[in-house]
């Protein structure tokens, strides 16, 4: 029986590391996003109704619905968007993997970015 809890738990632990390493990555294009969104303001009105889509259609909870659409409100605060959107608590990092920036990096930018991270 101690073996199987100690199986189980080397797989929870493995796990966990996968996890935190998609969500380095997952962080890492947050802040291209970011950048890039800052920069060029053309982006928010589809933001805004891809958030609106995933709300009215039950793909996303109040807090997440609270969050994205104050967040945007920011967007001409850099630092405080930035610090929200970067933030690594575990409701902010949950809230990323499933973001409303879809289609703001392309892929030349997306892969750029990642490889910031990895050297």
């Amino acid at each position: 029986m101690g073996f199987q809890n100690r199986k189980k738990n080397n797989r929870e632990r493995s796990q966990s590391a996968q996890q935190k390493n998609i969500d380095k990555q997952i962080l890492c294009l947050h802040k291209a996003m970011a950048e890039k969104i800052m920069a060029n303001h053309d982006f928010i009105p589809k933001i805004q109704q891809t958030i609106e889509a995933r709300y009215e259609s039950g793909k996303m909870r109040h807090g997440a619905y609270l969050f994205w659409s104050t967040l945007l409100e920011y967007v001409d605060e850099p630092e405080i968007f930035t610090s929200q959107l970067l933030d690594e608590s575990p409701q902010i990092t949950k809230y990323r993997r499933q973001t409303v920036f879809v289609g703001v990096l392309t892929e030349d930018e997306r892969q750029s970015a990642l490889e910031k991270l990895i050297f």
